[in-house]
């Protein structure tokens, strides 16, 4: 699958400059978000979970009271940044914006 092909350097630097909140970390991209409290955290979890099942592209998540860190690369791509890990990357932005007040 072509989305699965390891991007190169400036690939992954030009990518990641239309990408708000995410950060290259050696062969990952990483976002931290700070959810309002604790059960806006675990939705947004549970919303990203969906998300990811439907591409079939699991995130690692870090889960610390109400911030999270979501971890993305594509393992059978050799645990390098894939096309797989932007457009993910696009849908937990998606769903951080649309992200309820707190409750």
């Amino acid at each position: 699958m072509a989305d699965r092909a390891p991007l190169d350097h400036d690939a992954i630097e030009q990518l990641l400059g239309r990408l708000e909140g995410w950060t290259r970390e050696g062969d990952t991209i990483r976002r931290v978000y700070q959810a309002e409290d604790f059960p806006g955290a675990i939705h947004l979890v549970n919303v990203v979970a969906v998300l990811a099942e439907q591409a079939r592209h699991h995130p690692d998540i870090d889960i610390r009271w109400r911030t999270l860190t979501f971890t993305l690369s594509t393992h059978d791509a050799g645990d390098k940044v894939t096309m797989a890990d932007i457009r993910l990357a696009e849908q937990i932005n998606d769903a951080i914006t649309t992200q309820p007040a707190a409750r």
